[in-house]
């Protein structure tokens, strides 16, 4: 019925005949998917079975999805140039490990062993076939979706290459230890001191209200004005990291400008480096966010989200060491540095557990049931600013492009392929 109202046997020439004519279709259109969702909700309510296989299948099919990693193939070291995923490299090299010790425990061993069929295999073959009168069984207690043909192409959920969620825990246990080596001082956790920075901007700047936001949003932070007289002396950022170095700083960070806007932030780790050269953009005051709370001044949470590579594990070492170990939880403030697609997006937030009312829904986990234990339990957000967007552009293994050299630059051939990121 709904295909024979669709149908279109001509063209009218009359326009208004053609505007009704298209009204009709689009009417009968929606009313045959109506018709669908509704039968399709009658089965899942009989069968909730359906309802979860649909919902499995249903991910969406974004460039994170689809991300891509490099092969590793031998010893790749620190890996920073890579985009490889350092959970699978650690993976990767306990089990490359762990082979060599089962190869020098026995070196002689027979053929007649490898070229049995082992348990395991008798197992995997168990799971994969089951019995025809199971099958029979679940065939006539519930209706089955559409079956796969056996040859029929995949759908494009089933090709993603990355089956993990786009937002992951930032996991810094997973550091490779050449990386770790590398820079000592950036991952000495046991050793770290209380952070101490010095915020300044580039010469002759007028972002001084810009700086000012940065101390309340880096703990135990201080803004020094660069010299902008004509006779004074321009300090360069090798000199002015001696100076803070002296006197017990930790990092420096410097805010660049660029037509009375924040463009970029340098951040260079105290007392030998390295150096971060971060672009900015979509900077947005507190003040000018609706709803928008005011900072206090406790220490807030750091959350860091999806840092995967070794270059993503450094960067996200970097910014733990802008924040104190020991929250003020009392004050319910939280920093969220979230990684997507190269994009670091800085958030700050106070939030509030709250009781669930009786119009709002469940807490629902990514796999879209409801989280035990918090049935009740909802929490409430509110952004306190300054929120940005950050993109790393460069790291200097020193102080600066000179001395010890640049350990990653970004080029723009980079993103010529949209599914290989760099963090």
């Amino acid at each position: 019925m709904a295909s024979e109202k669709v149908r279109l046997t001509s063209k009218p020439r009359n326009k208004l005949r053609r505007q009704a004519l298209h009204v009709k279709r689009k009417r009968a259109q929606d009313s045959s998917r109506r018709d669908e969702r509704f039968r399709r909700k009658r089965e899942e309510d009989k069968h909730p079975e359906l309802r979860e296989d649909r919902l499995k299948r249903n991910v969406p099919l974004t460039l994170d999805r689809k991300r891509v990693w490099d092969e590793v193939e031998g010893e790749v070291g620190d890996g920073i140039g890579l985009s490889v995923d350092a959970e699978r490299l650690k993976r990767w090299r306990t089990e490359r490990q762990s082979d060599g010790d089962e190869e020098d425990r026995s070196p002689s061993s027979g053929s007649s062993e490898s070229d049995s069929p082992s348990e395991d295999d008798d197992l995997d073959s168990m799971i994969d076939f089951g019995s025809d009168d199971e099958n029979q069984a679940d065939d006539t207690t519930i209706p089955s979706a559409k079956p796969p043909k056996p040859n029929a192409k995949r759908d494009p959920t089933d090709r993603a290459t990355s089956p993990t969620g786009s937002t992951t825990t930032t996991k810094l246990d997973q550091t490779p230890d050449s990386l770790a080596s590398k820079f000592p001082t950036l991952f000495a956790a046991d050793s770290r001191p209380t952070p101490k920075i010095l915020i300044t901007t580039s010469i002759n700047s007028t972002l001084h209200h810009q700086a000012e936001l940065l101390t309340t949003l880096f703990p135990h932070s201080v803004y020094i004005r660069r010299s902008a007289h004509r006779y004074g002396h321009k300090f360069s950022i090798r000199e002015i990291s001696s100076f803070a170095t002296a006197r017990n700083y930790t990092t420096l960070i410097v805010l660049k400008e660029d037509q009375k806007k924040p463009t970029g932030l340098t951040i260079v780790h105290l007392p030998h480096g390295p150096t971060f050269h971060l672009s900015i953009s979509n900077w947005v005051e507190g003040k000018k966010l609706p709803g928008h709370g005011n900072a206090t001044n406790h220490i807030p949470e750091l959350i860091l989200n999806n840092f995967r590579t070794p270059l993503g594990l450094l960067t996200a070492h970097l910014f733990q060491t802008l924040f104190p170990r020991s929250p003020d939880l009392v004050g319910r403030q939280v920093v969220t540095l979230h990684n997507q697609r190269d994009y670091i997006f800085l958030r700050r937030h106070r939030y509030i557990f709250r009781e669930k009312r009786v119009t709002e829904k469940s807490v629902v986990g990514t796999d879209g049931k409801e989280v035990k234990g918090v049935e009740g339990i909802r929490t409430g957000l509110q952004e306190l600013g300054p929120r940005f967007t950050m993109k790393l552009r460069r790291v200097d293994k020193g102080i600066q492009r000179g001395g010890d050299g640049v350990e990653w630059e970004w080029k723009g051939g980079m993103e010529k392929q949209r599914t290989k990121f760099q963090l």
